[in-house]
């Protein structure tokens, strides 16, 4: 299945999208897509609902976030063995794990305001795991159990705060706008192997990234057994994955950052496409 929701911030309806690409409207079977949603109950719930029948979104609109409820929003930073390289930083034995704030979450058009003087804001194409089961000490090899299924994000950061201020990540990282989610939540049944997906970024027409989660460091069961020793995960919870290489940061012979007017687009094979407009700094557009 793919899973989705629709409308106005505050307004948001649930949806699938049927066979042929249309959006249909679950709100006589679910008043909204969460957490619980995601668990094996919840989802076995929708999957048993035959898509013809439900009724026709022929204008969604405004694309939400594919699920409300996200408890954690977990990260992972140099999980490309060539993207680790741009900043010429080495392999890491373990996972960097740092945590992207949950109100940073976004639809996946939703506008990407940059904070008031950022001049280092920068993008990453990656693929985003939600957890569809609790896990504690899950083994690698049952891990993929654990999962619902999986989106795109945008991992917006702002490069200045990440690096340049201390030695902690996160103030670059959770920033208002700067996780776009979506369009999705494709279920894991439809994803047979995550380490076999292109991956795609371009920023005003230009790409940018063009990598694929082949060459991950950890991949997604590894990464969902390591982190499940150190935090429950819960449903609802998402992790991003890391990002392959092409960030405006390693660009030669200069680094590339995001500046108003700039547009945003991004995909990954079969989970849908996203694309975000660049402000600046305007609360309005984060709010409204």
């Amino acid at each position: 299945m793919k899973l989705m929701r629709y409308g106005r911030k505050g307004q948001e309806k649930p949806a699938l999208v049927d066979s042929e690409g249309r959006v249909r409207d679950l709100s006589g079977v679910v008043a909204d897509i969460t957490a619980e949603t995601l668990t094996p109950e919840g989802l076995a719930r929708l999957a048993a609902v035959k898509a013809e029948s439900l009724p026709l979104v022929e204008n969604p609109g405004r694309i939400a976030p594919p699920w409300r409820g996200v408890g954690k929003f977990i990260a992972i930073g140099l999980n490309y063995r060539d993207h680790a390289a741009e900043p010429g930083a080495p392999v890491p034995k373990e996972p960097i794990v740092f945590m992207k704030a949950t109100s940073c979450i976004v639809g996946c058009n939703d506008p990407v305001v940059l904070p008031q003087g950022s001049v280092k804001s920068d993008w990453e194409v990656e693929l985003g795991v939600a957890i569809g089961r609790k896990a504690r000490y899950v083994s690698e090899a049952e891990a993929l159990q654990y999962v619902a299924g999986y989106c795109v994000v945008n991992d917006v950061s702002e490069r200045e705060y990440q690096l340049e201020r201390g030695p902690q990540w996160d103030k670059g990282k959770g920033c208002d706008t700067f996780g776009p989610v979506g369009p999705w939540l494709v279920t894991r049944d439809e994803v047979p192997d995550p380490q076999a997906l292109g991956m795609r970024l371009e920023v005003n027409g230009k790409r940018f990234q063009n990598g694929s989660s082949k060459t991950m460091i950890f991949g997604v069961a590894h990464l969902v057994s390591y982190l499940s020793r150190f935090m429950t995960l819960y449903p609802g919870d998402l992790i991003t994955t890391g990002t392959p290489p092409g960030v405006g940061m390693g660009v030669k012979p200069a680094p590339v950052f995001l500046k108003p007017g700039d547009v945003i687009t991004l995909g990954i094979d079969g989970l849908g496409s996203q694309r975000q407009a660049v402000h600046a700094w305007d609360p309005a557009l984060i709010d409204g």
